[in-house]
């Protein structure tokens, strides 16, 4: 007997067919709350229409907070108005050396023959395509994730008129690139602000109403989720819950979501990160491992730890990436006041579990 004959039979759903605006990638026509960012982002681009080189913008803020639809809505409408400006979008958790952005650059060039060629003689080619006739914004988003800068380096050296837009979580990685780039790339400083808790609902609002039957959601249940992807800060989190509420009470043979489906939701949150560890650096591969092997260590001590097992990295970058490990849900960081050691912050791992990617 087929586990899937009775399912098949009911063709009823409370998902729309458009159910991808639960994806955190889908871009409304609409975005909600950036107009003033987008705006700053395309006065930047703006000489690259009058054939002039554009200005850098160095994006940042914390995750899920629309840095990069903002930035990727901005792209889609700017290849409406022209076909003089080229605009390449480079996700740097997937292409994290010079050769892996340089060939992506190529590809996006419509350029073929790249087998056997090094990154200088691909760059060649790229700065030859794009300097006959083009303009150019060239957007690397999740920055932090790259291994090497030299592609940014070349890139300021060789190209005459494009933009250059960084996205990243932490404003502190562009002190962290040598002088010569930064000097070269001197980028305006755009950042993103928390949504706060009315346009988190607003948003999701809208993202639901797109994705769900209408009149499917009980507003307890579409509340209390709103409000906890407020209190996380995170976009992304809280259309994960409206898909996981969703489906619960579809598995239930219900016609409505309630808040009991809510707080099942909500269970799921425990141990979840919002990244795969394999897309982690090896530094913080190596912290993450010792975090669950030394569980509930104080952050002083796993220190000690990783300093003893040969690691080679200063506290304080030590501590930048236990906070970008926090950020990602890999570990949670406790604080803790006074006591016989002063304040300090205990380190705990949870089950590590992947957080379905937007």
């Amino acid at each position: 007997m087929s586990l899937f004959k009775d399912m098949l039979k009911d063709t009823e759903s409370l998902f729309t067919s458009n159910v991808e605006a639960l994806d955190f990638d889908y871009l409304p026509k609409r975005l909600q709350f950036r107009d003033k960012e987008q705006e700053y982002i395309a006065s930047c681009i703006k000489p690259l229409f009058q054939k002039r080189n554009g200005r850098n913008v160095f994006v940042y803020g914390r995750q899920g907070i629309g840095k990069t639809a903002a930035v990727r809505h901005l792209l889609n409408d700017l290849e409406e108005q022209t076909d003089e400006i080229f605009p390449i979008f480079i996700n740097c958790w997937q292409k994290n050396t010079s050769y892996k952005i340089i060939l992506d650059i190529c590809e996006q060039l419509n350029y073929k023959f790249t087998q056997n060629k090094k990154t200088e003689e691909l760059m060649k080619v790229v700065s030859e395509i794009i300097n006959k006739n083009l303009g150019v914004v060239f957007v690397f988003d999740e920055i932090d994730k790259v291994e090497d800068t030299d592609f940014l380096y070349i890139l300021l050296e060789e190209i005459y008129r494009k933009s250059i837009i960084i996205i990243t979580n932490y404003q502190s990685w562009l002190a962290g690139i040598d002088d010569r780039t930064r000097s070269r790339l001197i980028p305006d400083m755009l950042n993103f602000k928390e949504y706060n808790e009315k346009e988190t609902v607003e948003i999701l609002r809208a993202r639901r109403d797109i994705a769900f039957v209408p009149n499917v959601w009980d507003e307890p249940a579409f509340m209390l989720l709103a409000r906890k992807s407020a209190e996380m800060k995170d976009v992304r989190l809280g259309l994960f819950l409206l898909r996981e509420a969703g489906q619960h009470a579809e598995d239930a043979s219900k016609k409505r979501v309630e808040k009991s489906d809510a707080e099942h939701a909500v269970s799921k949150l425990a141990g979840f990160a919002v990244k795969d560890s394999s897309e982690l650096l090896e530094d913080e591969k190596s912290i993450l491992a010792l975090a669950k092997e030394k569980a509930s260590s104080r952050i002083g001590d796993l220190f000690k730890e990783y300093n003893g097992l040969g690691g080679s990295m200063s506290y304080r970058t030590f501590q930048r990436k236990v906070k970008k490990l926090e950020e990602a849900r890999f570990i949670t960081v406790e604080k803790t006041d006074g006591g016989v050691d002063g304040n300090t912050s205990i380190i705990k791992c949870g089950v590590e579990k992947k957080l379905t990617e937007f």
